[in-house]
């Protein structure tokens, strides 16, 4: 398993950390922003992230794997490939995460949902919400990056690669729109 120092010289490496003014898929406000897919146009670096979380859920019998678009469908596939199980993804249609491309869950399958990175974990309690709704059962949740510093509890059994605590606002408390700074970028997959 990747020790914290390793995950984070992955990420640096790729330039994934950006500095700025950020507007989050969450809506909140950062000034730094975690752009996995920097890292997960690697494929070494994406596999060894991967056997991370397989490691995590080696002995958990897990009978497929499943992420939101667009982040978590790089880290679901090779989750899969590395758990040698299905791996398939969610996304939205009228703003409702469904499944979609004739993707099914059969009931009772022992299901883990992954996703690159969380501030609030939205996006993986709507995935969680899928697979209930499909029957599955959720076995666990694993991110690459977790922003919210181990502040989010899925109510299963949960693993990141990275967890790191950075800092988030609701818009009315920005700092930094207070101070006058430009407009936040929006540098993720939902505009």
């Amino acid at each position: 398993m990747l020790d914290k120092n390793e995950a984070l010289e992955i990420f640096f490496e790729a330039g994934a950390l950006l500095n700025g003014h950020f507007l989050l898929t969450s809506g909140r406000h950062s000034n730094q922003y975690m752009q996995c897919a920097q890292v997960l146009q690697y494929p070494e670096a994406t596999q060894k992230l991967a056997e991370h979380i397989r490691d995590v859920f080696a002995k958990d019998e897990i009978d497929l794997v499943i992420g939101p678009a667009m982040g978590g469908i790089i880290v679901a596939y090779e989750t899969a490939r590395q758990l040698k199980v299905p791996g398939i993804f969610t996304e939205r249609s009228n703003s409702e995460m469904q499944l979609r491309r004739g993707f099914t869950i059969m009931p009772g399958q022992k299901v883990l949902v992954v996703e690159d990175v969380i501030t609030t974990g939205g996006s993986v309690r709507e995935v969680i919400d899928v697979v209930k709704e499909n029957g599955g059962e959720v076995a666990g949740v694993a991110v690459l990056v977790d922003r919210s510093g181990g502040a989010i509890d899925f109510g299963v059994k949960f693993a990141a690669v990275l967890t790191m605590d950075i800092e988030s606002w609701d818009v009315s408390d920005c700092p930094l729109c207070k101070n006058g700074q430009r407009t936040p970028v929006k540098p993720g997959s939902r505009s």
